[in-house]
């Protein structure tokens, strides 16, 4: 675990508000779903400490599910919500909050991703995570094509993959540069597997030729690294106060620029809202010439980024008994902070930039 020194810990920062210009949406069986999921995640028995389950029962995974794709069906939007759950239970009691290293997550991950290639088989030694995921992905199979499943399966590949790089860097002092922070985030997050299930849960299919477009590839990651970013805007204060932890954009951007902790915070939000401006632009280029399909995947990748920040600021898993919960004049603005075209210094994305054709 990096070391956080007293005066870091001390240093709360003010909660910001969010530019966002998709506007918010929500599935109308938002509260059936989440009483649901506590039941199963109950049953599943994800954690052993009754005070980490009580945590995770008050997060309303069905809401975040409900916010993040409203579009839903019903029962493949239940197992999202399941899904959700899992991966916040792995990410708290297993990443985040132990003691757990690189090594013995790997091992760990590597049962995961067993089980989910080959769902059939059986294994004495499986985890309650590892069989949760076994579990889903078995009931998946009525609401997905093999491509889907194979999608799925890729994605959490690329999730548990980020998990030991996570890990990796927990067991070290140092913080690493943005570029590699950066790389590292847009993987730890969960957010591939939450987007491969968008097809799924939404009822269409998109081709691999549309899915491996530069253009869709690119607005795929901005969807992970938006939501990655802003967890790191409004969960820093209780990763401090739980963890110690100062594995997070705003720390990393003090350690490269040399600069405290209110001055990187200014730094990392005009950093999101470029972001968020590229995603806005070339979404809308995208959905010019697109299918159906497409144009339904792209609105989804855009409704995530936003159903997860109406989520968050409602969620209590992110109430610190020091420093503020909410900003001032509220959760939106209006106008990013930085409106820029040009790409960000950080090398491992820059590339997103160049997918935007040129302006008329």
């Amino acid at each position: 675990m990096p070391c956080v020194s007293e005066q870091r810990l001390a240093q709360q920062l003010p909660a910001v508000p969010f530019y966002c210009p998709v506007p918010p949406a929500r599935h109308r069986s938002g509260d059936t779903l989440n009483d649901r999921t506590v039941r199963w995640m109950r049953g599943q028995r994800l954690d052993e400490d009754e005070r980490q389950l009580k945590r995770l029962a008050v997060c309303d995974f069905g809401g975040l599910a409900a916010s993040t794709m409203p579009y839903g069906r019903l029962e493949p939007l239940a197992l999202m919500a399941k899904l959700h759950a899992v991966l916040f239970s792995l990410d708290d009691g297993v990443c985040d909050e132990s003691a757990v290293t690189a090594d013995l997550l790997a091992q760990e991950t590597s049962r995961i991703m067993r089980a989910l290639e080959a769902p059939e088989s059986r294994s004495a030694d499986d985890s309650p995570h590892t069989a949760a995921l076994r579990r889903i992905r078995l009931e998946l199979e009525p609401y997905a094509s093999a491509r889907q499943l194979r999608r799925v399966t890729e994605a959490m590949r690329v999730y548990t993959s980020g998990l030991v790089w996570e890990a990796s860097w927990r067991s070290d002092a140092r913080l690493p540069s943005v570029d590699d922070y950066v790389m590292l985030w847009m993987r730890a997050i969960g957010m591939a597997p939450s987007t491969a299930m968008i097809e799924i849960v939404g009822g269409f299919s998109v081709s691999d030729e549309d899915l491996q477009d530069p253009r869709v590839r690119a607005l795929t990651e901005i969807t992970w690294t938006l939501v990655s970013w802003d967890n790191d805007l409004y969960s820093r204060n209780k990763e401090l106060e739980r963890a110690g932890d100062d594995l997070n954009l705003i720390d990393v951007v003090c350690q490269e620029q040399g600069c405290d902790p209110e001055r990187a915070l200014v730094r990392v939000v005009a950093m999101r809202d470029r972001v968020m401006v590229l995603f806005d632009r070339l979404a809308a280029q995208v959905e010019e010439e697109a299918d159906e399909s497409l144009r339904r995947y792209v609105r989804a990748l855009g409704q995530f980024v936003r159903g997860h920040l109406d989520w968050a600021s409602r969620c209590p898993r992110y109430t610190v008994s020091s420093g503020p919960r909410t900003p001032p004049g509220g959760w939106w603005k209006q106008q990013p902070a930085d409106n820029s075209l040009e790409p960000l210094p950080v090398p491992g994305i820059a590339w997103w930039w160049d997918q935007l054709a040129p302006a008329r």
